[in-house]
C-alpha cells in the first residue's frame, strides 16, 4: 500500500468516544451503585443485602464488573462476584468459602488475572477470570488457624505491578494501634520456597494508623492508600513513592483529609484525579494532589470499595 493510500485509510479512523463512570459498594445494603463522576445518574445495579461487598474492579473490554463479598468474617463464606456493567447476569466466580473475607480487588487483564486480599484469611490470592486456579501468594497467619485472631496479620488493600512483577498489600492493625503497614513482594513465589516463607517480602513503611485501599501511579512511581485511625494521620488519603532513594523512605504524604472512616480509593490517572470513599456514605474527587476536592456522592450508606472506568459512550 502506497503512504498516500495508508494516510487516505487512516484519515477515516475515528476516535472513539467514551465517558467516565463510577462502580461503588455499599456495604450495609449490599449494593452495587454506578453514576457518573460527578455524582450524577447514580443507580443501584446490583442488590444483594448483607453480604458484606468490598472490593471492585472494572473489566470494560470485556463487559464485566468484579467485587468481592466478605460474608461472615467468623464463617468462611467469602465470594467474589462478577456481573455485566449494568448488573445483569450475575454470577459467582469464587463460591462461597473459596475464601474466607476477600476485601480489596485488582485486575490483571494481561495475564487473566484477579488478585484480592483475605482478611481473617491472613491471606493474598489470585484466580484466573473464570475462578479457576484460586492460589495462595502470601500466607501471614504464621500457623494461626483461620479466622485469625491477631490483627497485625489482617491482609487488606492489594495493588498490582504488573510491568515490574511486583503486588503491593497492607496489613491495617488493630484499631488506633499504629501497627499499620505495607509490604511488597514479587508475583511469583521464589522456587523452593511457600507462601508462608517466602524470602522476598518487604516492608515499606510501618507503624501506620490503619491502612486499607492501595493504588499505583506506576509513570511516577508513585503509590496512594487510604488510611482510617485517629487525625491527623489517619482518616486521610496518603502518597508515598514505591521506591527508597539511597535506602532512605520519606515520610507519607497526606494529601486528603477529614474523611468519615476512608476505604475506597480509585485513581483516574489520565484526568489526575482521585476518587475516594468513606463508610460515612460519602464518595469524594479531588486531583491528584488533594487540591480541587469536592463531594460526588453523600448520605449513601457504608461506601467501600470503587472503580473508575472508561466506557464507550452511550453505554
Amino acid at each position: 500500500m502506497s503512504s498516500s493510500a495508508a494516510k487516505s485509510k487512516s484519515s477515516k479512523v475515528t476516535t472513539k468516544v467514551t465517558s467516565g463512570r463510577l462502580f461503588v459498594l455499599d456495604l450495609s445494603d449490599g449494593r452495587v451503585l454506578s453514576c457518573k463522576p460527578d455524582g450524577s445518574d447514580l443507580k443501584t445495579i446490583v442488590s444483594e443485602g448483607r453480604r458484606l461487598p468490598d472490593g471492585i474492579v472494572a473489566d470494560v473490554e470485556a463487559g464485566h464488573i468484579y467485587w468481592t463479598n466478605m460474608g461472615n468474617p467468623q464463617a468462611n463464606d467469602g465470594s467474589i462476584e462478577r456481573a455485566d456493567l449494568d448488573g445483569e447476569n450475575l454470577k459467582h466466580i469464587v463460591p462461597p468459602g473459596g475464601t474466607f473475607t476477600p476485601k480489596q480487588l485488582q485486575l490483571d487483564k494481561k495475564n487473566g488475572k484477579l488478585y484480592w486480599c483475605d482478611r481473617e484469611g491472613m491471606r493474598v490470592m489470585r484466580c484466573n477470570l473464570d475462578g479457576s486456579k484460586i492460589e495462595t501468594l502470601v500466607d501471614s497467619s504464621q500457623g494461626d488457624s483461620r479466622p485469625g485472631p491477631d490483627l497485625t496479620k489482617w491482609c487488606v488493600g492489594i495493588a498490582l505491578d504488573i510491568v515490574g512483577g511486583k503486588l503491593y498489600w497492607t496489613q491495617k492493625g488493630a484499631e488506633k494501634a499504629g501497627q499499620g503497614r505495607i509490604f511488597r513482594a514479587s508475583l511469583e513465589i521464589p522456587e523452593g520456597q511457600t507462601p508462608a516463607n517466602r524470602q522476598d517480602i518487604e516492608v515499606l513503611y510501618n507503624n501506620l494508623p490503619e491502612p486499607i485501599d492501595l493504588d499505583l501511579d506506576l509513570d511516577n512511581r508513585i503509590m496512594y492508600w487510604t488510611d482510617r485511625g485517629d487525625p491527623p494521620r489517619g482518616n486521610t488519603v496518603n502518597r508515598a513513592p514505591m521506591d527508597a532513594t539511597n535506602g532512605n523512605r520519606p515520610e507519607p504524604e497526606i494529601v486528603f483529609n477529614h474523611l468519615m472512616e476512608g476505604i475506597g480509593l480509585a485513581l483516574d490517572l489520565d484526568n489526575g484525579r482521585m476518587f475516594v470513599t468513606d463508610l460515612a456514605g460519602s464518595v469524594y474527587s479531588a486531583n491528584l494532589d488533594g487540591s480541587n476536592k469536592k463531594p460526588v456522592l453523600f448520605a449513601q450508606g457504608n461506601l467501600t470499595g470503587i472503580a473508575y472506568a472508561e466506557l464507550p459512550a452511550g453505554s
